[in-house]
Formats: C-alpha cells, sequence, structure tokens
C-alpha cells in the first residue's frame, strides 16, 4: 500500500509538532512521556533556584524543579519531578543549597531510610535552607564593612582636625622641615657614596687585612690546639706538690723547726747572735782604731797596754 505524498506531510508535521512540544516542555523540566512522580515543597525564598534545578540524594540526581509559583501567603511553591523511582519517606528535608561559587542552587533531598513510612505523588516535603559560603561570608563582611565604615570617618575628623591646627605658618614650617630632611637625605647619599669610592680604592689593602686576621686566626687556632694537647694536668699537679712542700715547709718555721725556725723562734739565740754581732762589731771598729794592739812590730817588746773599749761603740 503506497502512500499519498499528502499523507506523508501531515505525519511529518504531526511528528515535528510532537518533537516540538518534547522538547520545549523538557527544558521545561517536565516530560511528557514520563509518568514520574512530583512532590512539593513550600519555602519563604528559593533565591538562586529556578525550574529544571536539579535535585539530588547523596550527591546523585533523581530529579528536576518543574515549577516554582507564588501562593496568596507569599510562600513560593516549587513542584519537585522524580525522575528517579527512588523511595523517599514523608520526613525527607528538601534542602535548598548553592554547590559552588558559580551557577543558581539545587534542592538536595536529606532523607532517613530507616523511617519506612514513604511519600505518594502529591505528597509536601519538609522545607529547608542552608546558608551557602558566599552567604555566609556577606553576613561577616558586613560587619566589617561598617568598622571599616566607622575608620573611615574617624580617619575623616583627623584629617580635618589636623588641617584646622596647622595653620599656614604651621604649614610652611612643615614644608622647610621636609627641605630640609630632603637635603640631609641627600648628604647621607653622598657620604655613602665616598665610603664606597674609598672601599673600592682600599680594595686591596681591606683583602690584606682579612687574609691577616685569617692567619692570625689560625695561628690561635694553633695555640689552642697546642694547649688543649699539653699535659695541663701534669702542671698543675707539679704546681700544687710545690705548693703543698712549701706550705709544709712555712708551717716548719712557724713550730721552730729547722735553723730558720730556731732562729725566728729561739729568742736565746736570737741574742746570743745580736750579742755576737755586736762584739765582732766593736772588735772591728777597735782593730780600725788601734792597729797595733793587735799588730806586733816592736823590736824592744814594748807593751801595748791594757784594752780600752772604744767610745763610739758605748
Amino acid at each position: 500500500m503506497k502512500l499519498s505524498k499528502e499523507l506523508k506531510t501531515a505525519i511529518l508535521v504531526l511528528t515535528s509538532i510532537a518533537l516540538v512540544l518534547w522538547g520545549y516542555n523538557f527544558l521545561k523540566g517536565k516530560n511528557i512521556f514520563d509518568t514520574s512522580r512530583k512532590f512539593y515543597v513550600e519555602y519563604d525564598n528559593v533565591e538562586g533556584l529556578s525550574t529544571a534545578s536539579t535535585v539530588t540524594i547523596n550527591g546523585l540526581t533523581v530529579g528536576k524543579v518543574s515549577k516554582i509559583t507564588i501562593l496568596d501567603s507569599g510562600k513560593l511553591l516549587v513542584e519537585i519531578l522524580m525522575t528517579n523511582h527512588v523511595e523517599i519517606p514523608k520526613s525527607t528535608k528538601a534542602v535548598i543549597y548553592a554547590p559552588g561559587f558559580i551557577g543558581g542552587k539545587q534542592i538536595a533531598l536529606e532523607t532517613d531510610f530507616a523511617d519506612k513510612e514513604y511519600a505518594k505523588d502529591g505528597d509536601f516535603l519538609i522545607p529547608q535552607a542552608k546558608v551557602g559560603m558566599l552567604d555566609g561570608l556577606g553576613e561577616k563582611v558586613d560587619p566589617v564593612m561598617q568598622k571599616l565604615d566607622s575608620v573611615l570617618l574617624n580617619v575623616n575628623k583627623v584629617v580635618v582636625s589636623i588641617n584646622n591646627v596647622l595653620d599656614p605658618q604651621s604649614q610652611q614650617n612643615l614644608k622647610a622641615a621636609l627641605a630640609d630632611l630632603n637635603e640631609t637625605m641627600k648628604n647621607a647619599k653622598g657620604i655613602t657614596g665616598k665610603f664606597d669610592r674609598i672601599v673600592d680604592t682600599n680594595t686591596g689593602k681591606i683583602n690584606s687585612i682579612v687574609s691577616e686576621f685569617g692567619q692570625t686566626s689560625q695561628n690561635l687556632n694553633k695555640l689552642s690546639n697546642n694547649l688543649s694537647q699539653a699535659d695541663i694536668d701534669g702542671i698543675l699537679k707539679k704546681f700544687d706538690a710545690a705548693a703543698t712542700n712549701l706550705d709544709q715547709l712555712i708551717a716548719g718555721i712557724e713550730n721552730g723547726q729547722g735553723n730558720l725556725g730556731k732562729l725566728l723562734k729561739d729568742e736565746a739565740l736570737y741574742n746570743n747572735l745580736n750579742k755576737a754581732s755586736k762584739e765582732m762589731s766593736q772588735l772591728l771598729e777597735d782593730v780600725k782604731l788601734n792597729p797595733k794592739r793587735y799588730i806586733h812590730l816592736s823590736v824592744f817588746g814594748k807593751n801595748p797596754g791594757p784594752y780600752v773599749a772604744p767610745k763610739s761603740t758605748e
């Protein structure tokens, strides 16, 4: 059986119209060939949510938002078209959240699978909204901006006060001070340049001084090594022994032991020595004054006479 051209054209037109309707409804979140279930949620605010927004359970896409209408009470009724046949309890919460910085918001179904009282087509779910990162950031930024405005206002007041305090004469003095400071900086820059030239001119001497200092450091290091290798303990022990012997010697002298101790402690010996020294001194003086008394050259044997003590010793 052959189809006429008119019939073929009619079939093609009807098919095209059906495809256009299906595509239009699909883009709006509807599927005319699907018998999916519908659930409803009432929100006070659905900012960022739109038709065809994704509905997920634990990250799995299970449906889309098919319609958003405003009620007489001012609340917003959101129709959810479930394309997945997963059973959800009546206690399921439909949470509006922002999945990222870019793009609109979505609905996440928070379900308690332990609850076996499942929702039916047309039932209402529990509404809930989660504050997104940007929303929370905005709430935190608002107090900061208020404080910043207050700080800027105070700064403005300070600047106005400074302008009122600085009369023309004070402003001229401030300019002069800044000019002097600029001149001082130029002088400091010149001094730095001269110092750089001095360093460049005496680089060889500076290097020589550094080398000598390094050699001196090496010599000190060698001396330190030699001292560390020397028998310091043995030397100290010898000094300690000598000090001990000296202490014993001084203690013996203090106790009157030995010739030196007896000389210092024996008063009779001291007196005898003092007396003998005195008599020896008198004898020497008498020899000088009367040498003939001790040296006899007389031919006739003249008697030198009795001994008379010299007057200088009395």
